[in-house]
């Protein structure tokens, strides 16, 4: 089989890169290991994504965005960021423009209207249920081989396979890994109190929990523990989950109870070495895998996504040769420009907050006093999650 563009993975990042391209020239071939079901209908994974205003004009340009229903998406109000017993809070709320910080969106329903998106009588060809055995990158075009035995040769490989990347190992691209040791466990919990459409970002002796607000008197719960802690929670029925984690909440939104499965997550930052090479790109969390804490993870998949497919367009527009490293070089200067910067100051954020000696408890009392006593570090941050750049045309 001969393509313009594989793209290597159907999470959110690989399907908006697809449905960016359409209309494009290009021919695109999008490769899931996953069955075409879970793609049409993903299943809840306990992940709500933090959307800035960016991201969500993004979604609606592709056309996905009108495919929410509106049950999946909740205002985020404000924002709290709590150390311990300190009795100051750093509070991030939106300017006066009766705009909320951002909208929170499950996982799943992204994907699920991407995918629909992407899918039609002018779709992307899908090749679901296949995984990629073998790579190879040679000046006259890129080959694949799938586990069914299939060949593809590609003018350009996109790998949008998550964080830990097979096809960035092939392609013989490293990365900087900073395992924190901990682990993720993400479920829904109805509550007693309103939470007010306020997330609430905790650190805590030994743990993290973030609170985010859903719909009606419940929120996505986020408890960062050690793995030992996390499989001890998990391992709990859900009426003792429930409790233990109002407990640990300090009953902040009163009685707790679960009401979703449970997922959990190892904590690991991910930044390849280089985005981009000849017949090679990376997207998505296999080129910036974000701790979760300012939560940009996620809109960096989407705006990197937008970015690279407005390159191969312009490259089709001159007839340069989409696969050509030039092709691919502003692609990934801008993306590394827009992402590094904020990789780096999230690790050294999570870093402190993550560690429970007296010095860096007393540094963080002094951030948050510092943040909550100066508004313009305040208005400065409240800008960057709000995000209302406009959207990258993708036409």
């Amino acid at each position: 089989m001969q393509t313009d563009v594989a793209i290597i993975g159907a999470g959110p990042a690989g399907l908006a890169l697809a449905v960016a391209l359409k209309g494009s020239g290009l021919d695109v071939t999008l490769i899931e290991r996953s069955p075409e079901a879970s793609l049409a209908a993903p299943a809840f994974d306990g992940r709500e994504i933090a959307l800035t205003h960016r991201s969500q004009a993004i979604l609606r340009d592709l056309g996905a965005w009108d495919r929410l229903t509106e049950t999946e998406i909740a205002p985020l109000g404000e924002a709290r960021v709590i150390n311990g017993a300190f009795p100051l809070a750093l509070r991030f709320a939106p300017p006066a423009s009766g705009e909320p910080l951002g909208r929170l969106v499950p996982n799943h329903a992204i994907r699920r209207v991407l995918f629909e998106t992407v899918s039609g009588p002018v779709g992307t060809r899908l090749l679901a249920g296949c995984e990629v055995t073998d790579l190879a990158l040679a000046a006259e075009a890129a080959r694949l081989r799938l586990d069914s035995g299939e060949e593809i040769a590609a003018r350009l490989v996109v790998a949008a396979d998550s964080r830990f990347s097979a096809a960035r190992r092939r392609a013989g691209i490293g990365a900087e890994m900073l395992d924190f040791g901990r682990s993720m466990i993400v479920c829904r919990m109805a509550h007693e109190r309103p939470h007010d459409a306020t997330a609430t970002e905790w650190f805590g002796h030994r743990q993290t929990i973030a609170m985010l607000p859903l719909h009606g008197a419940a929120s996505s719960a986020v408890l960062t523990l050690a793995p030992d802690e996390a499989a001890r929670m998990l391992a709990l029925d859900p009426e003792s989950f429930g409790a233990e984690v109002a407990r640990r909440y300090e009953r902040r939104l009163g009685a707790m109870r679960l009401i979703s499965t449970r997922h959990v997550y190892p904590l690991v930052a991910v930044y390849a070495h280089r985005f981009a090479g000849r017949r090679f790109a990376l997207l998505g969390d296999a080129a910036v895998g974000m701790h979760p804490v300012t939560a940009h993870g996620f809109n960096f998949g989407l705006s990197g996504a937008v970015l690279l497919a407005a390159e191969l367009r312009r490259a089709v527009a001159r007839g340069i040769d989409p696969g050509a490293s030039g092709a691919l070089s502003y692609y990934a200067s801008a993306h590394r420009r827009a992402t590094l910067p904020l990789f780096l100051a999230t690790n050294a954020v999570a870093r402190l907050y993550g560690d429970h000696r007296a010095p860096a408890r007393l540094a963080r009392a002094a951030l948050i006093g510092a943040g909550a006593a100066l508004p313009v570090v305040r208005r400065a941050i409240v800008a960057r999650l709000m995000d209302a750049r406009p959207a990258l045309s993708a036409g």
